[in-house]
């Protein structure tokens, strides 16, 4: 069997957590700042988890990130 390719796209975006949990960055941080609240703005520069509906989705895509 060869080698499963990276898709790099996914690669750039998701990270693996050292327990095994997929990391990503959060949406809608990039413009149009001025109407979203200081403590939205805030709570988008957090990571968080990948959700179990897409994380089966995401293994397949980075399979040894």
């Amino acid at each position: 069997m060869p080698k499963i390719k990276t898709n790099r796209g996914a690669a750039k975006r998701f990270k693996t957590t050292g327990s095994g949990k997929i990391v990503r960055g959060r949406a809608f941080a990039n413009h149009i700042l001025t109407k979203k609240s200081t403590k939205r703005k805030r709570t988008l520069r957090k990571s968080t988890l990948v959700n179990s509906a897409n994380l089966k989705h995401i293994r397949k895509l980075i399979p040894y990130g």
